[in-house]
């Protein structure tokens, strides 16, 4: 049972008459008579009593006309709420993080998204690198923050921003009274917390290396994430070597440059072939909150 066959059943039992009533549907009258005689062979009774010159509700005809009406308006009016739904929709956009510290770099344009897109609602997802590359080939997320040499195989990448390398310790370290530092400098700065990709990328990873294979083995603190690096840092336990984004910058603590290192590209991966709107708004959002119009000051 179909609704064409209950608008047709409607029609011919208003005007008792196929040929005003296929008019009335924009039917022909050959369409709407068949519709009739599915619907009569699904029921497996006759609707209506038909005669050269009349067409009448059979007894069964005048009981189902009572149903079919309340069909008809459950119909439209389902078809009605989801049409509305529909309409009124949110874009969801999940975007990909691999760590606290880019929950707190995209919350600025996040908050322009809401207030020049409010019917784009994200979606965060933080989760390990490692998961993050397969939830976007699997389509999970449509978008997820990543290092130029980490982006994920067949995806596009997009710089945000050019990260300044730099040694990050406490104000009383002995490494603080520097404005700038050499790698032997840092050899020699005592003990270092250092983290494996893919907590940091690999160029850093190498910078790292040269300082902690030419220390002894106890002055090295192997940290699992940025997270836990940054703590051990701040609380003077170690220096290490990261990338300085000046929103994540933590008071009290020195971010000295490094000198001979050059800047790291950090910045958003996604499909290669997407073509979503809210998706490249929100990536120029990106841009405009986290390129600075000026290099940050040594802090």
């Amino acid at each position: 049972m179909n609704t064409t066959q209950l608008e047709c059943f409607m029609a011919v039992a208003d005007f008792l008459n196929f040929s005003r009533a296929a008019e009335r549907l924009r039917l022909t009258q050959p369409a709407v008579s068949h519709q009739i005689k599915t619907l009569e062979d699904e029921l497996g009774v006759p609707l209506f009593r038909r005669t050269s010159k009349s067409v009448r509700l059979t007894r069964e005809g005048q009981l189902f006309l009572q149903y079919a009406g309340e069909i008809l308006k459950l119909s439209g009016a389902a078809r009605l709420q989801v049409r509305r739904s529909q309409a009124g929709q949110m874009t969801r956009l999940a975007i990909g993080c691999r760590s606290a510290a880019d929950l707190m770099l995209i919350g600025p344009a996040l908050e322009r998204m809401r207030r020049q897109a409010p019917q784009v609602l994200p979606i965060l997802r933080l989760v390990p690198m490692s998961a993050l590359d397969n939830l976007l080939a699997e389509g999970e997320v449509q978008m997820l923050f990543t290092f130029s040499d980490t982006a994920p195989p067949g995806s596009v990448y997009r710089e945000l921003v050019r990260c300044p390398v730099v040694c990050v310790c406490q104000a009383d370290h002995p490494l603080a009274a520097c404005e700038s530092l050499t790698m032997d400098q840092l050899k020699a700065g005592g003990r270092v917390a250092a983290a494996r990709p893919p907590a940091c990328p690999a160029a850093l990873f190498a910078l790292q290396g040269q300082i902690v294979t030419a220390v002894s083995p106890d002055q090295v603190l192997f940290c699992e994430t940025q997270e836990v690096l940054l703590a051990m840092v701040a609380a003077g336990y170690a220096f290490a070597v990261m990338m300085d984004f000046p929103q994540l910058r933590s008071p009290g603590l020195r971010y000295i440059p490094i000198e001979g290192c050059a800047p790291l590209s950090f910045g958003a991966a996604w499909r290669s072939g997407t073509r979503d709107a809210a998706l490249r708004r929100f990536v120029t959002l990106l841009e405009e909150t986290l390129s600075p119009a000026d290099p940050p000051p040594a802090g």
